[in-house]
């Protein structure tokens, strides 16, 4: 199974759908811490199936949905999906139908999340198991998330057997002994239920028997009531059957007035149809005058309307005549002011020009005088630069020299009272000065090391002994496991066989098929021969039986012999005397010759193959087919001997090998006992070592502390004296050196001023001058160039106004067409308008003659209307007479078919035998109703005053019996089940153990290599602590890093805990590969030299297995090692977005470029 795209949309700071790609080799992730690298791991972790939401760094779990940023608004889902290869169908059989899964997990905010694979809903186990069966999953090794390995190494032991556990893949094992745990107790506890029912339905079936006798007097009571209610349904029949005659007559009479009324209003109902159709003819006409008197209408009214828009169309056209004309006066008056204002500036340019001419030359002067001032000023400036240059170095130089003087005073004075400090602290020193004791110290260290290492050396001996002992043990296991399944193999099959050999014999007993010994290889030859027969026993009570006697007991007539080359199958079967006959009448053949024989073959022969072929003397043949039933119980008990036979000996041979492993296991308690006391034992003789090298370290230092102490203190004496010998000449020196400089020269350092001020303001007032000169030109050279521009607009104006007087001209002259076009249509359309008027009057007068006839049509169907609504008020007055006869009638038919159905539901009988039934006679007079009814008043209340009985006491007594039974065989079926789930956990617990070992072994064996592949050199090892029981033991890490002693983890450094616990987890991946590992910054605690290290791992990891790695990395050595990269940005304050590159294109690209 191979992960190769994970999708994620809204997932915290991924708000916008963003595909991650893991490819095979190495892909690295990089981004600036808060970019949200993390984010895309855990997103990762959270399709995997994490449930908790403080593993993914939130509150709740809705806190993993986008919540919104300044620019963004919150999102309310948020859904990642994992897509992956499952062309190897290694997937759990639930979801193993397809080569590529989509396993998708989305939230909605309030109401959780769902999981899907390829579309279906799933349940949250089935995706954890699903990744589990692959040694993967949101905790599994595989996810080494941030601060993982400090987790790793600062765990309990008992804590770091999950990386065993992964390893071994009995992450899904757990889950599933969890489940059969779960189902145990709720089988153990439905058993208790079923229990209490028991005793519960015991009690019952005491009180239903109690009820079953109670209910017989309730039984006679209701006989005697049955037979008077059948004397009271006699009398309400007769009475019923009376009333039915009279209605009968009634109904007659009013059926004859009925069929009067019925023509009567048959002939004015066709008078009204005649009315109605001559009125509908009158509307239709009305209609017709009425739809063209409106159109005749319409088209006047359009014609009214078309006359008043000509007569607007023309005065539009007068207006804009007006307006067209006062458009051309105002842009002739325009036209004059642009002539005017282009003389005006034409003026103004030629003044500005004449000013302009001389104005060369008053710049030429002022630029001269300002070159003049500025040479003048240059002079006085070096001048007073070299005064006070003298001056400034003359005061520099004694301020120089009185510092120096005061430093070298202060020298003097320091280095005499540090001179005298440091003699006097020498002196102590040579006073304190003692005998040297490092040479003990050192005898005692070399003698704790002796001890040191024979202890190791011992507990070398003990570890290989347990080693040794430890792997004898599993070699034994396996041969154990095949004994033992062996064992319950055969077992299981003769507890099938032996149910399936139960007696059945036809009409109960023994069938003769369990009498008979059969010669293995001829039961199917034995089942066709006889067949059914073999089904029926010697009971000669049964229907069907074998006679164990016959009336001639001494007939002892033989058995026709067969033809050469057949042999009675007698011969290969025994049982009892009566089957003797049968038997040697069957011979055995092989199927060549079958045929041939089957013709010589005499009454009451048969032939018969060891295949199951059949030749019977009378000519009847039957080929091989399927064995029957008895063939199939033959073999099964020849199967069974076998089997009891083989199950000895795989007891025996499982006895063997059980004895041995009993043994190794005693090995291994007693070597882990001598292990655990070596290793004590070298644990005190380390912390004796240990305790004497820090003594003799912590004297070594102090004896060179006093001699590098010494040294210095010597040394600083020689160099005080001699510094202090130096500040004394300095002191000298100095005061002389001051005392030898001249005097400074303040008067001409004065007048050099004064004369550079003076030059300096001459030149400032001809600088401005020339300025201002300057501004003036310039101005009026703006002021033409503006002069320009406005002419060059003025003229543009001119030509644009001649433009638009010759268009007003034009638009003129269309606006005066349209006048008199506009006039002309107007009276045009004044004449059509009245001659519309006049077609509109006669339409008029048509419409209201039309009118006047639809009112006559009206009044003529209403006189028919009452006609016919008077004949059906008949009509239906009779009828109402007839329901109310028919309804009498009915009634009282309904009333003697009620007492008809009273009786068959009651008696079950016909009205007729209700006399017989009642015990009256035919000619006896019917008793009166009340003294029937005081008789049933008198039974019941002595019915009732047995109060509530259970008339089906016998029946739940039945059934409570049944369910009884059932009950107990549902105890029994209960109880097989607790069995089997027992034993299902025993066999889980069984290969967890057995598969922990191993891949404790493998790991083991692969972590000792890494480590010393990582630290060039040095070895390394797990050991199982704790416990016995590897399912409960913990995990504990031995470490010797090259040229230092052996520690246990935790005793590290921290870059050897981190290679460590990286070399563990890699091992982990050697044993049980994992589809895609990710690295969230692991090599943050390592320096250049150990990430180059992990770097190689890593690839060599991808040379071996087939597993993905993505690695999130801060590191530039680790990004470069990387075959592609993904980068995580936050150009939106809040949102990540994803960038790749792959690494090997690139250089591909660089390369051609």
């Amino acid at each position: 199974m191979k992960l190769n795209r994970l999708r994620i949309v809204g997932f915290k700071t991924f708000v916008e759908p963003s595909e991650f790609l893991i490819e095979p080799g190495l892909t690295g992730v990089v981004g600036p811490n808060g970019c949200g690298k993390s984010n895309l791991v855990e997103a990762l972790r959270w399709v995997m199936g994490e449930s908790s939401y403080k593993s993914l760094r939130a509150s709740g779990m809705d806190d993993v949905i986008f919540g919104g940023s300044s620019t963004r608004p919150a999102r309310n889902s948020a859904e990642v999906m994992l897509t992956i290869d499952n062309t190897a169908r290694t997937a759990p059989s639930f979801c193993n139908d397809s080569d590529t899964l989509e396993v998708s997990r989305k939230i909605t905010r309030d109401s959780g999340s769902a999981y899907r694979i390829n579309g279906r809903e799933a349940r949250a186990r089935d995706v954890q198991l699903l990744f589990a069966d692959a040694a993967t999953g949101a905790r599994s090794h595989a996810m080494v998330r941030q601060g993982q390995i400090g987790e790793i190494i600062a765990a309990k032991p008992q804590a770091r057997r999950r990386i065993l556990e992964d390893a071994a893949g009995i992450a899904g094992l757990h889950s599933r002994r969890h489940e059969a745990e779960l189902r145990l107790r709720a089988a153990e506890d439905n058993l208790r239920r079923l229990e209490d029912v028991m005793h519960e339905i015991d009690g019952q079936v005491d009180g239903l028997r109690r009820q079953a006798r109670q209910a017989g007097r309730y039984r006679a009571l209701s006989a005697d009531i049955r037979r008077l209610e059948a004397v009271s349904l006699l009398i309400a029949w007769c009475e019923a059957r009376d009333q039915v005659a009279g209605s009968a007559a009634a109904c007659g009479q009013d059926e004859s007035a009925v069929t009067a009324c019925g023509e009567r209003q048959a002939q004015t109902a066709y008078a009204q149809g005649i009315a109605a159709h001559a009125l509908a003819q009158a509307r239709a006409a009305e209609e017709a005058t009425a739809q063209n008197y409106q159109n005749l209408v319409q088209q006047h009214a359009r014609l009214e309307a078309e006359e008043k828009r000509a007569r607007e169309r023309t005065a539009d056209a007068a207006r804009r005549i007006v307006e067209l004309e006062r458009d051309i006066v105002r842009e002739k008056a325009q036209a004059q002011d642009a002539g005017t204002t282009i003389a005006r500036l034409r003026d103004e340019d030629g003044a500005l020009a004449a000013r302009l001419e001389g104005a060369d030359f008053d710049l030429a002067e002022a630029a001269e005088v300002v070159a003049m001032t500025l040479a003048a000023l240059e002079d006085a400036d070096a001048e007073l630069a070299r005064v006070q240059a003298g001056v400034a170095d003359v005061a520099a130089r004694r301020a120089e020299l009185s510092r120096r003087l005061t430093r070298e005073e202060e020298r003097l004075v320091e280095l005499t009272r540090e001179h005298d400090h440091v003699a006097q602290e020498l002196a102590a020193l040579i006073e304190r000065a003692g005998p040297d004791d490092v040479d003990i110290l050192a005898g005692r260290a070399e003698a704790c090391e002796a001890l040191y290492e024979e202890a190791e050396s011992s507990a070398d001996a003990a570890r290989a002994a347990l080693t040794e002992a430890r792997a004898e043990e599993a070699a034994l296991r396996q041969p154990m496991s095949e004994a033992e399944r062996r064992v319950q193999r055969i077992e299981a099959e003769i507890a099938a066989l032996r149910r399936l050999a139960a007696p059945d014999a036809r009409g109960g007993g023994i069938s003769i098929l369990d009498m008979l010994q059969v010669a293995k290889g001829y039961e199917t030859a034995l089942g066709a021969a006889l067949g059914d027969d073999l089904l029926a026993g010697l009971d000669p009570s049964a229907p069907a039986h074998w006679r164990t006697t016959w009336p001639d007991e001494n007939d002892d007539t033989p058995t026709a012999a067969f033809p050469p080359g057949v042999e009675p199958l007698s011969d290969k079967v025994s049982g009892p005397p009566a089957l003797e006959r049968r038997l040697r009448a069957i011979g055995i053949v092989d199927r060549e010759s079958g045929a041939e024989l089957q013709a010589i073959l005499t009454l009451g022969q048969r032939l018969v193959t060891r295949e199951g072929d059949v030749w019977r003397w009378d000519g009847f043949t039957s080929a091989a087919d399927a064995p029957s039933a008895a063939s199939r119980r033959l073999e099964e008990r020849n199967r069974l001997a076998d089997l009891e036979t083989e199950a000895e000996q795989a007891q025996e041979e499982a006895g063997v090998v059980r004895d041995r492993l009993d043994a190794a296991q005693t090995r291994i308690r007693s070597a882990a006992e001598a292990e655990t006391r070596t290793i004590d034992a070298r644990q005190a003789a380390r912390r004796t070592l240990e305790d004497a090298r820090a003594a003799l370290t912590a004297a070594e230092r102090a004896n060179t502390a006093t001699a590098t102490r010494r040294a210095a203190l010597e040394e600083a004496v020689s160099r005080l004296a001699t510094g202090r010998d130096q500040a004394g000449e300095g002191v000298k020196t100095a005061s002389a050196e001051l005392s030898a400089l001249p005097e400074v020269d303040e008067a001409g350092s004065a007048r050099a001023r004064a004369a550079a001020t003076a030059a300096r303001g001459a030149h400032g007032d001809a600088e401005r001058s020339l300025q201002s000169l300057q501004r003036d030109v310039a101005a009026r050279r703006r002021r033409r160039d503006a002069i320009a521009a406005e002419l060059r607009a003025w003229d543009e104006r001119a030509a644009r106004a001649a433009g638009v007087l010759e268009d007003i001209g034009e638009r003129l002259d269309i606006a005066r067409e349209t006048q008199i076009e506009q006039t002309e249509a107007a009276e045009e359309l004044l004449l059509q308008h009245a001659v519309a008027a006049g077609d509109a009057r006669e339409a008029e007068a048509a419409v209201v003659a039309a009118g006047e006839a639809r009112r006559a049509a009206e009044t003529a169907l209403v006189t028919a209307e009452t006609a016919a609504r008077a004949a059906l008020d008949a009509l239906s007055a009779a009828r109402e007479a007839r329901a109310r006869s028919q309804a009498v009638a009915e009634a009282a038919q309904e009333n003697l078919v009620r007492i008809s159905h009273r009786i068959a539901d009651a008696l079950g009988i016909a009205p007729e035998q209700l006399r017989a039934h009642a015990g009256i006679e035919e000619e006896a007079e019917i008793p009166a109703a009340d003294a029937v009814e005081n008789d049933l008043v008198r039974l019941r209340q002595e019915r009732e005053r047995l109060g509530a009985v259970n008339l089906r006491a016998e029946e739940e007594l039945a059934q409570m019996q049944d369910k009884r039974e059932g009950i107990g065989a549902e105890h029994d079926e209960l109880t097989e089940a607790i069995r089997r789930l027992r034993t299902a956990i025993g066999n889980l617990n069984r290969e967890g153990r057995e598969r922990l070992l191993a891949a404790f072994s493998e790991v083991n064996t692969h972590f000792q290599h890494l480590f010393t592949l990582l630290f060039g050199g040095g070895t390394a090892e797990l050991t199982l602590i704790d416990s016995d029981d590897p399912l409960e033991a913990g995990l504990e890490i031995y470490a010797r890093p090259p040229g230092k002693k052996p520690q246990v983890l935790t005793l590290l450094s921290g870059g050897e805990q981190a290679l460590t616990a990286i070399a563990l987890i890699f091992a982990v991946f050697l044993t049980n590969p994992s589809p895609v590992c990710v690295l969230d910054e692991v090599d943050a605690p390592l320096d250049d030299a150990n990430v180059e290290r992990y770097c190689a791992l890593l690839r060599d990891m991808v040379e071996r297995t087939q597993t993905r790695f993505i690695v999130i990395t801060h590191n530039p050595i680790t990004m470069a090692a990387m075959d592609r990269l993904f980068g995580v940005t936050m150009a939106e304050k809040g949102i990540s977005q994803l960038v790749s590159v792959d690494l090997a294109v690139a250089e591909t690209i660089r390369e051609a470029g």
